[in-house]
């Protein structure tokens, strides 16, 4: 299939020509590094522009993939990278569901973008995940409501290649300080929970590794 074979790689992201932006990334890297939790700049493509150690130690265990590495695009690592379940639980139905309808609302917001396009062209190559994305998102957000596609503040499975966090889950913090939204940048930091922490409603999220990173099962609405 298209997704196994890799598509097209992405165009190289552009990079901030001005040398105030470029010390400002620089020393936003350095702050990045400081955080205990797994976090990166992306644009609205969902390129990534930075990450920190404690991402990269998140998806240490991630096979190569020439389209959708988790420090290349976030989205496409969600969407097709065929290991992505075996890092983001409850894959399907809490991940790929919730930033579909994200990267719906990003393409009418952002009109004829090319990367966001070559997304939609990968999206429609896979006919199930085709159909998720045009019949199956509908019913989705009907059901869970809109405010379930949002990425600040959602609580998501993980499930940590470090044993002292195994099967967790983290909340997701969105920021864009003045400087960096002006660049067209937001920081996505997942804030890992201790697995130690009663939860209001304890369950293991599913940890299968499949053989392609394609969405097969799409929640229909409660009868």
């Amino acid at each position: 299939m298209a997704f196994q074979a890799g598509g097209q790689r992405p165009a190289p992201r552009p990079v901030p020509v001005s040398p105030e932006a470029q010390a400002y990334l620089q020393d936003y890297a350095t702050l990045l590094e400081a955080v205990p939790f797994p976090s990166l700049v992306v644009d609205h493509r969902w390129d990534v522009v930075l990450t920190n150690g404690a991402f990269t130690s998140l998806f240490r265990g991630v096979g190569p993939h020439p389209t959708a590495m988790p420090s290349d695009n976030f989205l496409r690592f969600v969407l097709f990278h065929p290991d992505a379940g075996t890092v983001l639980g409850d894959h399907e139905c809490r991940w790929c569901l919730p930033m579909l309808a994200n990267f719906a609302a990003t393409m009418e917001r952002c009109g004829p973008d090319h990367g966001l396009q070559a997304i939609r062209r990968d999206i429609a190559q896979d006919p199930i995940m085709e159909a998720a994305y045009r019949q199956g998102l509908p019913h989705w957000i009907r059901t869970v409501g809109e405010a379930a596609a949002r990425s600040d503040g959602a609580v998501r499975p993980l499930l940590h290649p470090d044993p002292r966090w195994g099967a967790t889950d983290c909340r997701i913090v969105e920021e864009a300080p003045d400087t960096l939204r002006e660049l067209g940048y937001t920081r996505l930091t997942l804030v890992l929970r201790d697995p130690r922490r009663p939860a209001p409603a304890p369950r293991r999220p599913r940890s299968t590794r499949r053989a392609a990173g394609h969405l097969s099962v799409v929640p229909t609405p409660e009868s």
